[in-house]
């Protein structure tokens, strides 16, 4: 992808969407994350030797590197869980996005970046 953009994306759960919404401002107040994509889901998995059928949230972060160590100490300190999900992995993101989206993480925003709001473009045919 040329003029891209690289971002760091990390997946947690939270018990319901009152929570997941709660954490996902936190995170965006203190500018530890550009934008959250929550999604509720069913969750299954093994604790503590029972296997566990959970509804959940899902939360899709999009942050940067720079960020990342900020981010789980503030995860920890903030989710409702005792061993939250953390996985993360690097993105490539348009260079208009990448742009925006790095603003939304400096401490005043204001970083120039595209006009209009992510997602929310004109559609092309």
């Amino acid at each position: 992808m040329a003029d891209s953009t690289r971002l760091m994306l990390v997946l947690t759960t939270e018990a319901d969407q009152a929570r997941a919404q709660t954490l996902a401002e936190a995170l965006l107040e203190r500018r530890l994350v550009a934008c959250v994509s929550l999604q509720p889901l069913q969750s299954l998995y093994r604790w503590k030797g029972e296997l566990q059928r959970e509804a959940e949230v899902q939360l899709l972060l999009k942050t940067s590197a720079d960020q990342l160590g900020r981010l789980w100490e503030t995860l920890l300190e903030l989710h409702s869980y005792d061993t939250p999900e953390w996985l993360s992995w690097p993105a490539e993101a348009s260079s208009g996005y990448g742009t925006w989206a790095l603003a939304q993480l400096s401490s005043d925003g204001l970083l120039p970046g595209p006009e209009g709001t992510p997602g929310n473009g004109p559609l092309t045919e």
